[in-house]
């Protein structure tokens, strides 16, 4: 089958607003655990970004939005489908996907105010995330239809959809029906502890490609202790390939019939672990859908995420990416360079 996209990224188009803040912002400041992601409304954001010593950064980003931006300038053609708003920041958001190369087609507009997110850098790279759905939130399953992903191979679903999951089973349902295969990120140890059971039945169902890093793949299985390695393997016998990823120890592969361990690209100085997660799995999928050999599809991802964390926000800038390319794609296999 001809397919006009390799890979449609779903979820929330989500502008950013960077601040670098100390532990102790946190703690005085902003309810709920340091990292991970809460929702707020926008009088929420407005009462942290006044407690900033200045005006935060802006960026495009979203989890799988990100993911399909770095796909995007990788090489693989890609399309989005997701909620924007009705003012400037989502005028903004579009025209800078629109310039990476993703097709601006499938967004759908709301009448609200943009998507957007505070992420607050501690000193230790983390980042604590308290986002405004806006127009994203209105985002309805009646919306969804199979002719969404018609012409697309491959549909990468963020987490965080999960907090509606008549949302996201409306999704899978229409990438499923579209003959697309599927990709899931788990996003966020809050998306596993308030959808764990929902999780399992859609592995069961049939998702191709589960990504965790250290505290979802614990939440998921409400496993402390394993080694990750074991978590990896116990994700991948439940017929998903999984990709756990371990931070600065690398990551590991699994399948119901291999474990790759993907070793780290050491990085000296972590500016921000933002969008990390999500560059790695747009270097696995582009290796994915290449054709790759499991290991270099992880090894591409590493290169990608290891980027990502000695730049601020969680986009790689256009001149590093352009020295990052061909080391990228000097990993795969030789007939992929021609």
């Amino acid at each position: 089958m001809t397919h006009r996209f390799d890979l449609i990224g779903v979820g929330s188009p989500i502008m950013d607003l960077l601040a670098r803040v100390t532990d102790d912002f946190i703690q005085k400041n902003v309810a709920g655990d340091k990292g991970g992601m809460v929702l707020v409304d926008h009088d929420e954001i407005k009462r942290i970004v006044t407690l900033l010593d200045g005006e935060p950064a802006y960026a495009t980003g979203g989890s799988a939005a990100n993911s399909t931006y770095n796909a995007a300038r990788l090489g693989l053609r890609t399309t989005f489908l997701g909620k924007l708003g009705n003012d400037h920041l989502a005028r903004t958001y579009r025209q800078a996907f629109e310039k990476a190369g993703v097709d601006g087609g499938r967004f759908k507009l709301g009448a609200q105010p943009n998507a957007r997110s505070m992420i607050l850098v501690t000193p230790d790279a983390q980042r604590t995330m308290r986002t405004c759905l806006g127009a994203a939130m209105t985002l309805s399953p009646t919306e969804i239809a199979p002719d969404d992903f018609a012409g697309c191979r491959h549909a990468h679903i963020e987490g965080y959809l999960v907090f509606n999951q008549s949302l996201a089973d409306a999704v899978l349902a229409g990438a499923r029906t579209a003959g697309c295969t599927t990709s899931l990120d788990l996003s966020s140890f809050e998306v596993v502890h308030a959808s764990r059971q929902w999780l399992f039945s859609q592995f069961r169902r049939g998702i191709d490609i589960v990504f965790a890093n250290e505290d979802e793949i614990r939440a998921l299985f409400e496993d402390q202790t394993s080694e990750f390695s074991t978590l990896a393997r116990k994700l991948g016998d439940l017929g998903v390939l999984a990709a756990v990823k371990v931070g600065k120890d690398g990551a590991w592969i699994a399948n119901d019939s291999a474990l790759h361990r993907i070793a780290p690209v050491a990085v000296a100085d972590v500016i921000d672990t933002n969008g990390a997660g999500d560059a790695w799995a747009a270097g696995f999928l582009y290796g994915y859908l290449r054709n790759w050999p499991l290991p270099a599809c992880g090894a591409l991802a590493s290169l990608l995420g290891s980027e990502t964390v000695m730049h601020m926000g969680p986009i790689i800038p256009d001149t590093h990416f352009e020295v990052l390319r061909p080391r990228a794609m000097a990993l795969g296999p030789k007939s992929s360079l021609a």
